[in-house]
């Protein structure tokens, strides 16, 4: 199980934690106030660099009157050439001045805005690291808390790579349907929830075989967390309006594969091709809807043998009914 966005909040710089307005396990959306850093350095830096700013501007404005006076005087030779290359030279660095103290300026309001922690993503908070009142540094290497995004949550998963093939078709057809995932909490465990396949891996793993796939899912409820196992299975195909028999059913003979079906209260093997079979059921072509098949006792059946069904035994998963031979 993997969060779309999961982030580890931290100072970006050195300075007293004045307030967490958020508690752990809180839900929040992206650009709430998270934290607070004592910002008042910053403030008065802040303040020094604009009137710095103010000072240099003044300064070049000065210069720069100065400088067109200078070039009147300099038509009709009133002054030197030097005398007009100097104020020249110091219009060009009062320039540099002022923009060297405004990136100042922008500089102290950057570190002003990183005094205010605001949430990246829509989440969830997990467990404070830190409380208000401690000093926090940016080279910490341990996180204030993190912000974890629970809805929509995706989930990995690896397949073997003979699947692969099979995969690639069904994620070209997802725009006609898209290719559901189902999360369970185990092996015959509870259903969790209900994705799509939004991606296969564009290599296959040289240690496993394996290729990886990714499934994106709702979680409004949050059934599903974070790093938590499940197990998945991928819908791969429907198969309408088939025949659908228990694998216990089936019967392996010498040439070919068979049920026993029983017509007129006598047993007769039927070969069957089967298209689909898990441990549970098996889609077969070879028999009718109707049909009674034998999921038991087979041993006492011969072509021909005489069947009664038993009241309760029948447990047709489909429109192939299925019962005991006695």
């Amino acid at each position: 199980m993997r969060s779309l966005h999961s982030v580890e909040i931290r100072s970006q710089l050195d300075g007293f934690l004045l307030e967490l307005p958020v508690k752990e396990g809180q839900v929040v959306k992206r650009g709430d106030l998270l934290a607070r850093i004592d910002d008042r350095a910053i403030i008065a830096a802040l303040e020094h660099a604009k009137a710095q700013t103010s000072v240099a501007q003044a300064q070049l404005a000065s210069a720069s009157l100065d400088l067109k006076r200078y070039r009147v005087l300099a038509t009709n030779q009133a002054i030197s050439a030097q005398t007009l290359d100097q104020q020249e030279a110091m219009v060009a660095q009062l320039r540099a001045t002022v923009q060297s103290q405004q990136a100042t300026v922008t500089a102290n309001q950057v570190q002003l805005s990183h005094t205010r922690i605001l949430s990246p993503t829509d989440g969830r908070i997990g467990i404070r690291n830190v409380h208000e009142g401690s000093y926090v540094r940016a080279s910490d290497t341990q996180a204030l808390f993190s912000v974890v995004q629970l809805d929509p949550i995706s989930i990995e998963a690896a397949l073997p790579q003979a699947l692969l093939p099979q995969l690639r078709t069904l994620v070209a057809g997802a725009g006609q349907a898209p290719v559901t995932l189902r999360a369970y909490s185990g092996d015959g465990g509870e259903l969790l929830s209900e994705g799509s396949l939004s991606l296969i891996d564009n290599r296959v793993s040289d240690a496993t075989g394996t290729v990886r796939i990714k499934g994106d899912f709702a979680n409004a409820q949050g059934r599903l967390w974070p790093d938590q196992s499940v197990v998945i299975t991928v819908q791969a195909a429907i198969l309408r309006e088939a025949m659908v028999v228990p694998q216990r059913a089936l019967r392996q003979g010498a040439q070919n594969t068979f049920v026993w079906r029983v017509r007129d209260g006598k047993a007769s093997p039927q070969p069957v091709t089967v298209t689909y079979a898990d441990a549970d059921i098996a889609v077969v072509e070879g028999v009718e809807a109707g049909d009674r098949i034998v999921d038991d006792g087979y041993s006492r059946l011969r072509p021909g043998t005489q069947v009664h069904m038993l009241d309760g035994r029948d447990t047709a998963p489909s429109s192939v009914a299925s019962e005991s031979a006695f």
